[in-house]
């Protein structure tokens, strides 16, 4: 489904207005730190509105269901085709709505930088897909790295760091990112723009075409901190030549430190 049909569903519904989401004006908090505290707002934060906030809760909820139907390691490489036809055919799921689908539309297509992130788009297309012939799953993870250089050089860092390094997401298609998106808005009560500060757009993660994150075995959610970049493994991840840091401190794309984000190069 391309963007035009999108457009066409969503002008029928009359949800889908200019300026649908809310801007709040809050009391403004500098961002001085690692990561942001919790609770924090910002001057100017744009939020699900109100009038929308059950259709973002429903919609969020129908991808969950499709991450449950197909399982948690196919819902990482699954087309947003795939998954509106698994709505349309499984009663379990439901069908997305028209408003719904205008909600998602906005998400993907609507200008980050109004979110104040400002990376470079990675998919020009809602429709994108990711064929298995591109990739290979990791045994032992649920994800999948492309192949190339993706592969052989998280097969290199584990030859070089040992067995205590491990691949915490690989390989992410619109429908798992859009996900995982929904989820962190959700998580903050609708702001978009703290949300944004945390996770890459739908159509602007890297993890679309090249990068994957690494984390220390057992180590469990604090690969997904900023106490990650006080491991042993780490500090051997930043002596590595052949790969980078996508987004370290005050990056020109306006996300937190993610010291476990590989950037391929």
């Amino acid at each position: 489904m391309d963007r035009r049909t999108f457009l066409s569903l969503g002008a029928i519904s009359s949800l889908f207005v200019k300026d649908a989401f809310a801007l709040k004006n809050n009391i403004y908090v500098p961002i001085d730190s690692l990561s942001i505290p919790k609770n924090t707002t910002f001057r100017n934060d744009i939020y699900i509105s109100k009038e929308r906030w059950q259709i973002f809760v429903n919609v969020r909820d129908r991808l969950r269901k499709v991450k449950k139907y197909v399982g948690y390691g196919n819902f990482n490489i699954i087309s947003f085709d795939n998954a509106l036809f698994y709505g349309r055919n499984y009663s379990a799921i439901g069908a997305f709505t028209k408003a719904e689908l205008a909600l998602l539309d906005e998400l993907f297509y609507e200008d980050p930088a109004k979110y104040q992130f400002y990376g470079d788009r990675t998919i020009a297309n809602i429709s994108s897909k990711i064929s298995k012939k591109e990739v290979r799953k990791i045994p032992c993870t649920g994800h999948y790295l492309f192949k190339g250089k993706p592969f052989d050089d998280y097969n290199q860092v584990k030859k070089d760091i040992g067995k205590s390094i491990i691949l915490t997401s690989g390989v992410r298609g619109v429908a798992k990112q859009m996900s995982l998106y929904m989820d962190k808005i959700y998580r903050l009560n609708g702001n978009i723009t703290q949300a944004s500060f945390s996770i890459a757009p739908p159509a602007y993660t890297y993890h679309a075409i090249s990068d994957f994150d690494v984390g220390k075995k057992g180590f469990g959610y604090d690969n997904f901190t900023d106490r990650f970049a006080k491991t042993k493994e780490f500090k051997e991840l930043t002596k590595l030549t052949y790969i980078s840091m996508r987004y370290e401190i005050n990056n020109k794309d306006g996300v937190g430190y993610e010291p476990w984000h590989v950037k391929v190069i």
